[in-house]
């Protein structure tokens, strides 16, 4: 059950238990949680990449402590849609989370196309960010970025759900 369609993935989450965003790199994981009303999203750090053991653990503790009920993984397809080697790891550290890991948590992927530009854009533009701090915050922003537009997209299909009519009975 683990992996989930992203449309399915509300369902599989238990009331009361929040998303937790990941915007996976090569060098660091960035890091966001949603709010148990799946409304916001907020950033709340990176782990450092090493050894997947050891990036599972963190992982497993953030769950834990955070109150985890579901993961949404960024999928850096590419800008004519198709799916290329990125690709392939980041469904590669999933499939891993669950085999290797025992992570029981549903995992579902949102395409994160141009969000780690679009916070840079935003760092600079209106933040005003040195270079330096950028570095330091552009993948948990990422991350932020890409959880609270599959958030948007869940409410979204909450709201279709709730007013389509109801069959005859």
């Amino acid at each position: 059950m683990p992996l989930v369609a992203f449309t399915d993935l509300l369902s599989k989450v238990p009331k009361g238990l929040r998303l937790l965003g990941l915007d996976p790199g090569t060098k660091t994981i960035g890091l966001a949680i949603s709010d148990g009303g799946f409304m916001v999203a907020s950033p709340i750090g990176t782990i450092k990449r090493s050894k997947f053991t050891k990036d599972a653990k963190e992982l497993a503790g953030i769950c834990k402590e955070r109150e985890v009920g579901g993961l949404i993984m960024g999928l850096p397809v590419n800008m004519d849609g198709t799916e290329g080697p990125r690709c392939q790891s980041v469904r590669q550290l999933a499939q891993n989370l669950i085999d290797k890991a025992g992570f029981t948590q549903p995992i579902a992927f949102w395409d994160e196309r141009l969000s780690t530009s679009a916070v840079e854009r935003f760092l600079v533009g209106e933040a005003d960010m040195t270079r330096k701090r950028r570095a330091d915050v552009v993948d948990k922003m990422a991350a932020a970025y890409i959880l609270q537009g599959a958030l948007d997209a869940l409410a979204n299909q909450s709201r279709a759900q709730e007013s389509e009519p109801s069959p005859p009975t």
